[in-house]
């Protein structure tokens, strides 16, 4: 794969914060056109307003959803095809996190965190991939976890979720693998993102953000030829937990 060429479309799911940002603010300073989307409209032109008024000459599209709702998950691909640009990447970041444990969470906990970590990814994917189809090329990121490999007594649905969301990942890999597609599962440990608002830690026990963005930026860089399948990636002193 060259990464000569007209630099395409990066599709961000949760571009607002943490992660997401990071991953948005990197591949929009590389130049490339960027659309994300977020519960927060506001938190959305906040970010809009911050790139472009650092590279006015790049392209940023935001679009306001709740990705819990397969309608809103729907409207949103709809949004990026209207844009009518070859789509390079798909990195499927949206998550959310309810710690509890599968014995005492409320009811309905596993409902919401499957349709957001899980469902939203695997209805957005599906309707994206004819776009790289079509092209025999495309990279899909799907930011998994930790607790995709290590399971631990208050992750409950989380863990369950995002379990899933690594065996989503595998199986894609194998249908796409000889349709010139990658599919990357990244596995981070404790990142400094709201997730952990609160907690009384030191910020330097937690990675960057940054560090996740750098390191899918450069799994994208590899040629075609290679595939990086996973990406696990902890703090230096180890998961905190």
């Amino acid at each position: 794969m060259s990464h000569t060429r007209d630099k395409g479309l990066v599709v961000i799911t949760g571009g607002t914060k943490g992660i997401g940002r990071a991953l948005t603010e990197r591949f929009y300073r590389e130049g490339y056109s960027v659309i994300t989307c977020s519960r927060s409209s506001e938190d959305l032109q906040h970010l809009k307003a911050e790139l472009t008024a650092e590279h006015a000459e790049n392209s940023i599209y935001v679009h306001a959803a709740d990705l819990s709702k397969k309608e809103d998950t729907v409207a949103f691909a709809d949004a990026v095809k209207a844009l009518a640009l070859p789509v390079d990447i798909l990195i499927n970041n949206t998550g959310i996190f309810v710690p509890g444990q599968v014995q005492t969470e409320e009811e309905g906990v596993l409902e919401r965190t499957m349709e957001t970590n899980v469902y939203s990814a695997y209805h957005l994917t599906r309707r994206l991939l004819p776009l790289m189809l079509s092209r025999k090329q495309g990279h899909i990121f799907n930011m998994c976890s930790t607790a995709s490999i290590t399971a631990y007594t208050n992750g409950g649905s989380y863990c369950i979720s995002k379990y899933a969301l690594l065996g989503f990942s595998k199986v894609l890999r194998e249908e796409l693998k000889e349709q010139g597609i990658r599919v990357t599962a990244v596995l981070p440990g404790a990142t400094l993102t709201a997730s952990w608002e609160g907690v009384d830690m030191p910020e330097e026990r937690f990675m960057k953000p940054e560090d996740i963005a750098d390191l899918l930026w450069a799994t994208w860089l590899l040629s075609g030829r290679s595939v990086v399948e996973e990406i696990l990636i902890r703090p230096q002193l180890g998961d905190i937990g």
